[in-house]
C-alpha cells in the first residue's frame, strides 16, 4: 500500500492554508498539519508509517502566551533516531538554524531540502514542485522497511523477557555486600525489602525493546541515540567505567563505530553489557535464528566491537530464541541440555562459546558454587566468563523463573547482571505466571 500523508509543521494561517490548497495539485495526499513541535512530537510515531513527505518550519508563532511553541529543529532531531522514512524539505527563512536542522537530517541519511519561504505565492511556486519531484522519486524507491506482520506477537514476547530482564536485574543488585552476610540470605531464601532498583542492565535493554517496537530490527544509529539519552538522564544507574566514557563521547555527537572500536586501545569492548541486554531480541526474531545472530550483533556492535563481546549478545539472544519457542512444551519432552547444545551449536567460535562447551560437560545438578566456580560469575565482568554460567542456570531451572533465580544469584559474582540475563530467558519457557506476584511489585517501575 503506497504511504500518503504529508506531515507539515507550520504555525501561520496564510501558510497552512495556502499548503492545503497546494495538496490538491498532489492526487491522493492527506496533510496532517501541527502548529507546534509539542503536539507534533505527541503524535509523530503514529504517522511514519505512513509519511510520504515532511515539511518544517522552525520558528513558530501559534498564538497565546501560554502556548509552548517549540521549534523544527526539536522535530528533526526527533525524527533522525529513525531510518530516513521519507523525503524532507525546510520550509524556513532562519538562515541560522535552517543549517542545523539540515545537518541533522543529512547526517543521518535522510534526503533533505530547503525552501526558502520569499514572496506571497511561495508555497505554490516553490514548495508544491519540489515536493512533486520528491514524491515522484520516493514513490520509485520507497526506503522505509515495513514491521513483519506479526509484529504485535512478536513485541508481546520482547516485553515479556524485558520483565523477566528487569525483575532479575533487581532482584540481583539487592545481594550486593558482605558475602558471608549475602549467603546467610540466601540460605533463608529471605527477600529483599522493596522497592528493587533497576540497573543499566534494564534501562539499556528498554532502549532494545523500543528500538525492536519502532522498526521491527536493531536500528543501531537510532539505539546508540537511545542508550546516550538514558545514560544522560540518569547516569548513576550502574553502568560501567567503559560504558560511560562510550555512552557519554555518543551523546556528545561522536560515531558509534568510532566510539566502540577505540576501545581498549582499539580492540572494542568483549565485556558482558552486550549480553545482559539481548535476550529480547531472541525474543523477538524467534525461530528465525539467523535473524537472532544478526540482530544480536548488531546491538551490541554500538558499544562492544570485540567479536567475543558480540558472541555473548548472540548466546543469550538464542537461549531466548530457543526459550521463546519451546515455551509450550517446557514441562515436556525439552530439556535444558537442549538449550545448551541449541546455543552451542550457533554461538561464534571464542571464548565464549568454549565455556558454552564447559558448561555442556557439566551435570546439571552440579552444585551452584562448583559450577561458577567452574564456568565464571561474571567477576571479570566480560562475555566469556558470565554467559556459559547464565545458560547453565538457565537450562538447569528453564521451567521455573523463580527457582532460576535463586540459583543465578547464589552464584554471587556479577549477580545484577546474570539474574537479568537468566531472567529474560527463563521467563519466556516458564511463562508470565511463573513470576512471584511479590517480585514484579517489588520492582521498580521501569524509566520512561
Amino acid at each position: 500500500m503506497r504511504k500518503s500523508t504529508i506531515l507539515i509543521l507550520e504555525s501561520r494561517p496564510e501558510r497552512i492554508t495556502a499548503f492545503r490548497q497546494a495538496a490538491a495539485s498532489l492526487g491522493d495526499a492527506r496533510l496532517q498539519i501541527w502548529s507546534t513541535a509539542p503536539a507534533m512530537l505527541a503524535e509523530l510515531d503514529a504517522y511514519l508509517n505512513d509519511a510520504c513527505l515532511i515539511s518544517l518550519a522552525h520558528d513558530l508563532s501559534p498564538g497565546g502566551e501560554k502556548t509552548e511553541s517549540g521549534t523544527g529543529l526539536e522535530i528533526a532531531e526527533h525524527l533522525c533516531e529513525f531510518p530516513p522514512v521519507c523525503p524532507v524539505i525546510l520550509h524556513c527563512s532562519n538562515n541560522d538554524r535552517v543549517w542545523s536542522m539540515h545537518n541533522e537530517f543529512r547526517y543521518a541519511g535522510w534526503q533533505v531540502e530547503r525552501i526558502a519561504p520569499e514572496g506571497d505565492d511561495w508555497v505554490s511556486k516553490l514548495w508544491l514542485p519540489k515536493a512533486s519531484e520528491l514524491l515522484t522519486r520516493s514513490r520509485e524507491a520507497d526506503p522505509f522497511r515495513l514491521r513483519p506482520a506479526d509484529h504485535s506477537e512478536r513485541m508481546a514476547r520482547a516485553r515479556l523477557s524485558l520483565t523477566g530482564l528487569s525483575i532479575g536485574d533487581a532482584f540481583g543488585e539487592c545481594f550486593f555486600g558482605d558475602d558471608d552476610l549475602v549467603m546467610q540470605r540466601l540460605a533463608k531464601r529471605e527477600l529483599p525489602p522493596s522497592p528493587w532498583i533497576v540497573t543499566d542492565d534494564s534501562v539499556m535493554a528498554l532502549s532494545i525493546v523500543e528500538t525492536l517496537d519502532r522498526f521491527g530490527e536493531v536500528e543501531r544509529n537510532s539505539l546508540a541515540r537511545a542508550f546516550a539519552r538514558r545514560y544522560r538522564e540518569e547516569p548513576g544507574r550502574g553502568y560501567g567505567t567503559m560504558a560511560h566514557g562510550i555512552l557519554r563521547q555518543i551523546g556528545e555527537g561522536r560515531p558509534w563505530p568510532k566510539v566502540a572500536h577505540a576501545a581498549f586501545n582499539g580492540m572494542g569492548s568483549m565485556g558482558n553489557g552486550g549480553a545482559m541486554r539481548a535476550a529480547p531480541i531472541g525474543a523477538y526474531f524467534g525461530e528465525q535464528t539467523e535473524k537472532v545472530i544478526e540482530q544480536a550483533a548488531w546491538s551490541a556492535e554500538v558499544t562492544h566491537a570485540h567479536p567475543d563481546g558480540q558472541a555473548g549478545a548472540i548466546a543469550v539472544a538464542l537461549g531466548a530464541a530457543w526459550a521463546a519457542t519451546h515455551a509450550s512444551d517446557a514441562k515436556g519432552s525439552q530439556n535444558g541440555s537442549d538449550l545448551l547444545a541449541f546455543c552451542h551449536e550457533h554461538t561464534p567460535d571464542g571464548p565464549t562459546r568454549d565455556g558454552i562447551a564447559n558448561a555442556r560437560s557439566l551435570p546439571i545438578d552440579t552444585d551452584v558454587q562448583t559450577a561458577a566456580s567452574t564456568l565464571g560469575n561474571g567477576s571479570n565482568v566480560v562475555a566469556h566468563d558470565t554467559v556459559p554460567f547464565c545458560l547453565w542456570c538457565a537450562a538447569r531451572h528453564f521451567d521455573n523463573y523463580e527457582q532460576a533465580l535463586w540459583t543465578t544469584v547464589s552464584g554471587l559474582g556479577d549477580r545484577d547482571t546474570t539474574c537479568a540475563i537468566v531472567g529474560g530467558i527463563v521467563v519466556l519457557s516458564a511463562g508470565e505466571q511463573s513470576i512471584p506476584r511479590a517480585w514484579l511489585e517489588a520492582r521498580e517501575a521501569l524509566p520512561d
